[in-house]
């Protein structure tokens, strides 16, 4: 189980409060389940698996957030990674999400789906 000391420390994650890390911890864990079932997942590096957790948690908290109406994030950094937004609307449909969770646990284990894997 990944912690949220693990998240705030390692992960340098801070989109998350720890009242809400749970629910969006086990939203990942169980998308993460997901794809060790159906594909072959394998984790490069020591703590890839709760990297892709955290990852897949600030996904889920950022879909929450957009779903909600309290707009887009214009800019978001974890750690030494940056992401800016242009202005618009954010594409929250399931198709979306589906796509950028699976970019998430991309970023940091290989996932084999039959076809070439993570890209």
């Amino acid at each position: 189980m990944v912690t949220y000391d693990f998240y705030k420390e390692t992960y340098l994650g801070s989109s998350i409060t720890e009242a809400e890390w749970p629910q969006f911890r086990r939203m990942a864990a169980d998308k993460l389940n997901y794809y060790q079932r159906v594909y072959t997942v394998t984790a490069p590096a020591a703590d890839a698996e709760a990297l892709a957790v955290c990852a897949m948690a600030d996904a889920y908290a950022y879909f929450v957030v957009a779903q909600n109406g309290a707009g887009a994030v214009a800019s978001a950094s974890i750690g030494s990674v940056s992401v800016s937004y242009g202005g618009g609307s954010v594409d929250v449909s399931p198709k979306a999400q589906e796509r950028e969770l699976y970019r998430c646990a991309c970023t940091y284990l290989e996932i084999y789906r039959g076809v070439g894997g993570c890209r």
